[in-house]
C-alpha cells in the first residue's frame, strides 16, 4: 500500500539504518498522504518504517477525513483529552519496535514537548534530521503538482486585474486588498497564500508592508504582492504600477528591476547552481547604482507551502533540476521614495523554464 511520494522517504530510511521517522508538518504529512489537517494542539503524525507498513496518528474528530483523502493504512485516533502516546507506543510495539537507536524527525518543526515525549518512551535514540530527504521528496513537482500550481498561478495573474481594475483616486489600501480577497473565494479560491499586500506610495518602499488606510492618489506607485490557494498548493505574484503620473526615477527603477528578473530567468535551466541566479540579478541592480536598496534573497520554493525548499540565495550551491519551482522576485525599495518588486513563479523544464505566472510585466502607468 506504500504510495510512490512515501516510498523514497522508506527508501531512505533503509540507506540510512533509520529504525523509523515521526513526521508531525502539516504540510509533509499532506504532501506524503493527500490528508489535509491543521490540528491545532492535537498530534497529528505519520511513522514511517524501512521493514513495515506506515501508521497515521490523528484526532478522533479528524479520522474518517483521513479516510476520505485515501489513506488505507492503519490509524491511530486520539481522542481529546488522553495521552496520544497511550495509543501510539503499542501500535509501534506490535510493529516489533521495542527499542530505536535513530529516529528522524523534523528538527525544524517538531515541538520540545513532544520531542522529550518520544525519546521517553526510546531513551537511547538518537534523533537525526529528516529534513533534507523530505525536501527532496518535495523538490520536483510531478506532473498533477504542475498543473495544479499552474492554475493557482492563473488565479493570481486575475487577482492582480481585479486589484487593477478597483483603483480610483482616493481608495484605500485596505479596500482594495479586501476586495481582491472577498473576488477570489468567489472565483473558488481555496483561499489567500498568505495577507494580501497592496501597497501605494512611499509604502511601497516597505518590502513586507501592510496594506493600512494610506489612500491613492496621481504618482503613486501601486504595488500588489498576493498568492492563492488551490487544490493545497500556492502561488505567488508581485506586480508594481505608476498611477496616473510617474517620475523618470520611478520608471528607471522599475526597469532596472526588470531587467534583474530577466537576467536570472536566462539563467534558469537543469545544472544551474541556485546561488548564480541571485549574483546575475544582484549585479544588475548594484551596476545601476540601486544595491543597497535591494534587501532580500531573490526568492523561494513553491508548492504546498508558500515558502519552501529551495531557497534562492547567493550562497546556496544546489542545482537547478527538472521539476523544481520557484519565485524570483528582485526588488528595489527607498525609504520614504517608494519601490519596485517584480515577482515570478518558475517551472523548471528539461531544457530550460516556463513561467507559470504570465501577467504582463512592461512598464505600466495606469488610472488614465
Amino acid at each position: 500500500m506504500v504510495n510512490t511520494r512515501v516510498a523514497p522517504i522508506i527508501e531512505w530510511l533503509k540507506a540510512e539504518n533509520i529504525d523509523f521517522t515521526l513526521i508531525t508538518s502539516p504540510t509533509q504529512i499532506f504532501y506524503l498522504t493527500s490528508f489535509n489537517c491543521h490540528p491545532h494542539e492535537r498530534f497529528l503524525g505519520l511513522f514511517l518504517f524501512p521493514h513495515t507498513e506506515p501508521l497515521l496518528v490523528c484526532p478522533t474528530l479528524e479520522e474518517d477525513r483521513a479516510r476520505q483523502a485515501g489513506w488505507l493504512g492503519e490509524i491511530v485516533a486520539c481522542p481529546d483529552g488522553e495521552d496520544p502516546w497511550a495509543r501510539i507506543v503499542p501500535a509501534l510495539h506490535a510493529r516489533r519496535i521495542h527499542m530505536a537507536n535513530r529516529i528522524a524527525v523534523e528538527k525544524e518543526s517538531l515541538p520540545l514537548s513532544r520531542a522529550e515525549a518520544l525519546l521517553h518512551h526510546y531513551p537511547e535514540a538518537k534523533l537525526i534530521t529528516a529534513e533534507e530527504a523530505l525536501h527532496r521528496s518535495r523538490a520536483q513537482k510531478d506532473a498533477t503538482e504542475v498543473e495544479t500550481m499552474a492554475a493557482a498561478a492563473q488565479m493570481a495573474d486575475e487577482a492582480i486585474t481585479i486589484g487593477l481594475s478597483a483603483l480610483t483616486e482616493g481608495c484605500t489600501e485596505t479596500e482594495i486588498a479586501s476586495l481582491i480577497e472577498y473576488e477570489m473565494k468567489k472565483r473558488g479560491a481555496d483561499g489567500m497564500a498568505f495577507d494580501t499586500m497592496v501597497l501605494f506610495g512611499e509604502k511601497t518602499g516597505l518590502p513586507h508592508g501592510s496594506p493600512g488606510n494610506r489612500e491613492l492618489k496621481a504618482g503613486d506607485m501601486v504595488l500588489f504582492d498576493l498568492g492563492i490557494v488551490h487544490q493545497g498548493y500556492n502561488s505567488d505574484i508581485t506586480r508594481t504600477f505608476a498611477y496616473l503620473s510617474c517620475t523618470e526615477e520611478q520608471e528607471r527603477i522599475y526597469h532596472t528591476v526588470l531587467t534583474a528578473l530577466e537576467a536570472a530567468l536566462d539563467l534558469c535551466r537543469p545544472g544551474v547552481r541556485l546561488g548564480e541566479l541571485d549574483k546575475v540579478a544582484r549585479q544588475v541592480i548594484e551596476d545601476a547604482g540601486y544595491g543597497r536598496y535591494f534587501t532580500h534573497r531573490l526568492g523561494h520554493g513553491l508548492g504546498i507551502e508558500a515558502h519552501e525548499y529551495p531557497s534562492v540565495h547567493g550562497n546556496n550551491d544546489d542545482i537547478l533540476q527538472e521539476g523544481m519551482v520557484f519565485t524570483i522576485e528582485p526588488g528595489i525599495y527607498i525609504p520614504d521614495l517608494g519601490g519596485v518588486r517584480i515577482e515570478d513563479d518558475v517551472l523548471i523544464t528539461a531544457t530550460g523554464y516556463r513561467l507559470l505566472t504570465g501577467y504582463p510585466k512592461e512598464w505600466q502607468v495606469v488610472g488614465k
